[in-house]
């Protein structure tokens, strides 16, 4: 561990791992604050570009987390000759993927997950404003603090876009991936919506929207675009919901709703004011 970061913070257990570092639990003397730190190993970053993306996550999450209540907070940033050091906010809820999955296959309430959509895509819009795309939005990466707050995390494959540039390369997880990044297109800011269309449909129906075996078919899946509500599992979801998933899941970009078009939809306005109304009471 850095010198520098070992001053400052008392580094205790390993609570994940990733393909390039490790998370651990830290605690800073001073405040008394419990955080965690990511640790991106050197060693195991191929090349220059792989390298440059680990400095950038920092700096992109600096830009995207600022005043952003729904994105983990970057509280410094350490350098050693072995790793990049990253202390963020410790989201001690779990994920999404750890609520979806405690369901056993049975789909999420809506009155849970229009809270759930709702927090993620002003996170998202807030980041797209600012010229900041997540590119590899996830149940994994929808993370909750003790508190049971809605986190983004992990931008580590995330990007910036504006002036005119538009995004390239195949970056996400297959399922995941909108159909202008399968296709080796550039690409906007609505692939995040694309993605948070799948983790919406899967919440709801406890399946995900385009299926295969393998990363192939999945692509071919995600391109062919043929979206269906099998009554079996979305026989109780109201159409408002199944609306909102098709202007999300449109392959027409020009078509498909931003983010902040997401937070205005009615399933969305109307869902969270009345879970309002029924915690206050």
């Amino acid at each position: 561990m850095s010198e520098e970061l070992s001053k400052d913070y008392r580094i205790g257990d390993e609570i994940g791992r990733g393909r390039f570092g490790v998370v651990y639990r830290c605690y800073s003397p001073d405040s008394g604050e419990i955080y965690a730190v990511k640790s991106i190993d050197k060693s195991v970053l191929a090349d220059d570009f792989d390298f440059e993306c680990a400095v950038r996550e920092a700096k992109i999450l600096r830009l995207a987390s600022a005043g952003n209540p729904h994105v983990v907070q970057i509280h410094a940033v350490y350098e050693d000759e072995a790793a990049i050091h990253l202390v963020m906010d410790l989201c001690e809820g779990g994920d999404l993927f750890d609520r979806i999955a405690a369901c056993d296959g049975a789909p999420m309430m809506e009155a849970d997950a229009v809270v759930v959509m709702a927090a993620l895509m002003e996170a998202l819009a807030i980041c797209h404003r600012r010229g900041v795309a997540h590119r590899d939005v996830k149940p994994d990466n929808v993370l909750f603090d003790g508190e049971g707050r809605l986190r983004l995390a992990d931008f580590g494959s995330a990007d910036c876009f504006g002036d005119g540039r538009p995004m390239m390369g195949l970056v996400g997880t297959p399922y995941y991936v909108a159909p202008e990044v399968v296709a080796g297109k550039d690409y906007g800011e609505k692939v995040d919506v694309w993605s948070a269309g799948v983790v919406l449909y899967i919440m709801l129906g406890g399946i995900p929207p385009f299926y295969g075996e393998t990363a192939t078919e999945i692509f071919e899946a995600v391109m062919r675009g043929n979206l269906r509500f099998p009554t079996r599992v979305f026989g109780g979801v109201s159409p408002l919901a199944k609306d909102l998933i098709r202007r999300m899941l449109c392959k027409d970009v020009s078509r498909r709703f931003s983010a902040e078009q997401v937070l205005r939809h009615p399933w969305i306005t109307s869902g969270v004011e009345t879970r309002c109304v029924a915690d206050q009471t």
